[in-house]
């Protein structure tokens, strides 16, 4: 059992979109009757479309009930600024590149790095993690290794 950490409203998220997953089992379920009612199944391709995406249906919702039963929420009042930590806001350099970035650490299912929100488990978080303003850290991403300074973190 894997715990998945994240904040209130991640786990709103993942359980409306199971909510909408699971909605979604009756529709599904309808196509393949109305299939299966044309005839010979050896040859119906529109009875296999329907077979496959019910078991991606079943596949998709399998694995938001594993991430809702193994849910953790942070509580964000018990968040430092010492050292980064999952939910702090870092704003950090690349030594290589001079460029300024910020990121909000959060949990796998509440990643988006258009929105920048990095994932506690990519290279970039994890070398972040348990550092201080001031400090220099190294992350090895497929590219190569990058130097980051640790400029600011907030909540």
């Amino acid at each position: 059992m894997e715990v998945h950490y994240m904040t209130q409203e991640g786990l709103d998220k993942l359980k409306k979109e199971l909510a909408d997953a699971i909605a979604q089992r009756p529709v599904i379920s309808a196509q393949i009757a109305e299939a299966r009612d044309k005839g010979d199944l050896s040859e119906n391709a529109e009875y296999e479309s329907a077979r496959e995406a019910q078991g991606l249906l079943e596949l998709n919702i399998s694995k938001l009930q594993n991430l809702v039963a193994n849910a953790r929420v942070i509580d964000e009042t018990q968040i430092g600024t010492d050292k980064v930590q999952m939910l702090n806001k870092v704003k950090v350099k690349n030594l290589t590149t001079g460029q300024i970035m910020n990121f909000t650490l959060v949990g796998e299912s509440e990643a988006d790095f258009t929105a920048g929100k990095l994932a506690v488990k990519t290279p970039i978080g994890q070398a972040l993690l348990g550092h201080s303003v001031g400090e220099i850290v190294e992350a090895r991403v497929p590219a190569g290794i990058i130097k980051f300074e640790i400029l600011d973190i907030t909540l």
